[in-house]
């Protein structure tokens, strides 16, 4: 009998991650949206121009609950990074007025 191996814990897996051209040239957004179920989060990335009564979706990411926890710990990371080289990043006086909008 053949005894099976189980994954080591903690041991780090190669990933090879494939980036087309296009993908790789990215898209501005200027406005974030976040919906959510139980089960998933919804990311849409958003561009508005100035003036303008509507916008565009530009990317749209459907993702994990547990990812969403990952994505944030990122972003806090990178940006406490950035701070530390380029200075604090200054939030907007007041709140941000309320978007409603309708998807088509």
């Amino acid at each position: 009998m053949s005894e099976k191996k189980k994954p080591e814990v903690g041991k780090q897996v190669k990933l090879e991650i494939q980036l087309d051209e296009e993908t790789a040239q990215g898209v501005y957004a200027n406005l974030a949206a976040v919906n959510h179920t139980d089960t998933e989060f919804t990311l849409d990335f958003i561009f508005v121009q100035p003036q303008a009564p509507r916008a565009k979706v530009r990317s749209r990411v459907i993702t994990s609950p547990r990812h969403v926890r990952r994505l944030i710990a990122a972003l806090e990371e990178n940006l406490r990074r950035y701070e530390q080289q380029f200075g604090s990043v200054k939030e907007e006086t007041g709140a941000a007025p309320p978007v409603e909008g309708k998807y088509h």
